[in-house]
C-alpha cells in the first residue's frame, strides 16, 4: 500500500493513464461477453453472413475499437457545456433504444394502421381513468393525514387501518376485490368504476403517509403563530401548514402519480379499453403483439414525461413562493 501511494504522489499521470487503459480493457472484455465484438468486426470486414462466427480475435479486436468509439465519445460530450451534454444523452439513448426495438423486425404498416384507434381510445379512456383516480386519491391522503395526526384515538385508529390494509394488498387483488366482491353484497360496479375506485383507495393509502410526513416537517411555532393571529385549526392547516408542506410533498406525489398512470394498464383485467387492453387485443388480430406493446410502451412515456413535465413547473412555483417567504 505505501508503494502504490508513493507511485500515486510521483507519478500522478502515469497512474492516471494506466487506470484508463485497465478501464478500456474491462469495457471490452465487457462488449466481448455482451457479443458485440463480433458485430464490430463483421460490419468492418464487410462479412457478415448468418450463422458466421468470428474468431476470439477478432471479437476482440471488435469489442476494442467499440472502447475506443465509446470513449472518445465520452470526452468530446464531456467537454460540451451541461446542458448540451444532456441532450447529446438524450440523443444518444434514444437512438439506440430506437435502434434494439428496430433489430425486432417490426411492421411499421401495421402500427400506422392500428396506432389511431389505439390513440382515441385507449389514451383517452386511461387519462379519464388515471384523472379521476388522482383527484379522489389526492381527497383521500388530504384527509387520511389529518386523521393520522388526530389525537383522538378512534379517528388515529380507522385511518391507520386504511393504510395498513390498502398498503398490504397488492392492487391487482384489490381491482379483483372490489370487481367480483361488490355484487355479493348486492352492490353490482361496472369494470371503470372498479378500477378507479381500487386505483384511488391504494394510492390514497400510500399518500396519505406522504402528506402526513409533509404537514409533519412544518415546525411547531408555525402553529403558535398562526394561532396568536387567532386563526382556527382549520384555517391553520389550508392557510398556513399545508401551502409550505406542498414544498415537502409534490415530489413524492409526483412520482405516485406517473406510478399511477402506469398502474391503470391494471384494470384491463377487467376488460377495461384503455392502452394495455387495446395493445394486447389489437395485436392478436394478425399475430403482431411486439408491434403494439412498442407502441404502448412509447405511449405510456410520453405521458409519463408530460407528467414530470408538470411536477417540474409546480415544484418551481412553490419553491419561488418559499423562497419569497
Amino acid at each position: 500500500m505505501e508503494l502504490i501511494g508513493r507511485l500515486v504522489l510521483d507519478y500522478p499521470r502515469a497512474m492516471y493513464w494506466s487506470g484508463q487503459a485497465l478501464l478500456m480493457v474491462a469495457m471490452s472484455m465487457v462488449l466481448y461477453f455482451l457479443g458485440a465484438g463480433e458485430g464490430v468486426m463483421s460490419a468492418l470486414n464487410g462479412a457478415g453472413e448468418p450463422g458466421a462466427s468470428a474468431s476470439f480475435l477478432n471479437s476482440m479486436s471488435g469489442a476494442l475499437v467499440l472502447a475506443l468509439i465509446i470513449t472518445a465519445f465520452w470526452r468530446a460530450a464531456s467537454l460540451l457545456p451541461r446542458r448540451q451534454q444532456i441532450i447529446v444523452s438524450w440523443v444518444t439513448l434514444f437512438a439506440l433504444l430506437l435502434a434494439f426495438f428496430y433489430s425486432f423486425d417490426l411492421s411499421f404498416e401495421f402500427i400506422a394502421k392500428k396506432i389511431g384507434f389505439l390513440v382515441t381510445q385507449g389514451v383517452v379512456t386511461t387519462l379519464y381513468i388515471s384523472v379521476l383516480s388522482i383527484v379522489i386519491a389526492t381527497t383521500i391522503a388530504l384527509f387520511g393525514a389529518i386523521a393520522k395526526l388526530s389525537k383522538n384515538g378512534l379517528i388515529f385508529g380507522f385511518a391507520s387501518f386504511y393504510t395498513s390494509l390498502f398498503r398490504g394488498l397488492p392492487l391487482l387483488m384489490q381491482i379483483y376485490i372490489i370487481y367480483l366482491g361488490l355484487p355479493q353484497l348486492g352492490f353490482v360496479i361496472d369494470a371503470v368504476p372498479a378500477g378507479i375506485m381500487a386505483l384511488s383507495l391504494c394510492y390514497g393509502a400510500y399518500m396519505t403517509e406522504i402528506f402526513r410526513a409533509g404537514i409533519q416537517s412544518i415546525s411547531k411555532g408555525q402553529w403558535e403563530g398562526a394561532a396568536a393571529l387567532g386563526l382556527g385549526p382549520n384555517q391553520t392547516m389550508f392557510l398556513v401548514i399545508l401551502p409550505q408542506a406542498m414544498r415537502v410533498i409534490i415530489p413524492p406525489t409526483g412520482n405516485q402519480f406517473i406510478s399511477m398512470l402506469k398502474d391503470s394498464s391494471l384494470v384491463s383485467v377487467v376488460g377495461v379499453w384503455e392502452i394495455m387492453y387495446l395493445a394486447r387485443t389489437l395485436g392478436q388480430t394478425e399475430f403482431r403483439h411486439i408491434e403494439m406493446l412498442i407502441t404502448a410502451a412509447f405511449i405510456y412515456w410520453m405521458l409519463s414525461i408530460c407528467l414530470e413535465f408538470m411536477q417540474s413547473r409546480i415544484e418551481e412555483h412553490f419553491g419561488r413562493s418559499q423562497n419569497r417567504g
